[in-house]
């Protein structure tokens, strides 16, 4: 029943997203999907973790991308992995390409996440950003706008028995825009193709 719910969570939310953010031409098929207006989550921000709790801004630097997951380290299959796929997906790249894409994973699940996730995200990347708060209104503002549900069971003495939550992928450009959502299980050459794309696509449009 655990299971079924964050299933459950995952494809409703899912497919919300897709049914009111289709739309946009591109150059190839993207294996993600673009919503229209592209939300800003730029100017949103959470400490990081990995870097004594500083103020952190969904932003990715000039000329790169920032790539978010929602997610919590007692995940038993969606976030591993997610985590998984997206770091052999950056494998794919060349090694000036994937250096220009940085990762973000945000705790939903902060009463047992906050200590651990720094080391959580870095067995996946050296460099890794573990973004959290115990601010659960600042928590809502920054998933509101990714389009991200998250729902966290207590027991009766107030311990989390689970945790449900949306298993997007996202992408967001050096202007603070969500240029691309990736479902679960998109596969990797997709992923990795999807992200070369994005790197190159402001030169693509200077070109034009």
């Amino acid at each position: 029943m655990t299971a079924t719910r964050r299933r459950w969570l995952a494809a409703a939310v899912s497919t919300m997203l897709v049914l009111t953010a289709c739309g946009g031409g591109n150059d190839r098929e993207l294996a993600g999907y673009r919503r229209e207006p592209a939300p800003h989550v730029g100017d949103l921000s959470l400490p990081d973790l990995s870097n004594g709790g500083t103020d952190f801004a969904l932003r990715a630097d000039p000329d790169q991308l920032l790539v978010v997951y929602f997610g919590y380290t007692n995940c038993p299959d969606f976030c591993p992995t997610t985590m998984s796929d997206l770091r052999l997906a950056l494998r794919r790249l060349d090694g000036q390409e994937a250096d220009r894409v940085d990762v973000a994973m945000v705790t939903v699940d902060p009463e047992r996440d906050l200590p651990v996730l720094p080391g959580y995200i870095a067995s996946f990347f050296d460099d890794g950003h573990a973004l959290g708060t115990e601010d659960e209104s600042q928590l809502q503002t920054v998933a509101a706008p990714f389009g991200v549900g998250y729902e966290v069971t207590h027991d009766e003495a107030g311990d989390v028995v689970d945790v449900a939550h949306s298993t997007s992928l996202y992408a967001v450009d050096d202007s603070g825009d969500l240029v691309l959502t990736w479902q679960f299980g998109v596969a990797i050459d997709d992923l990795a193709a999807d992200l070369g794309w994005l790197l190159d696509e402001p030169d693509d449009e200077g070109s034009a």
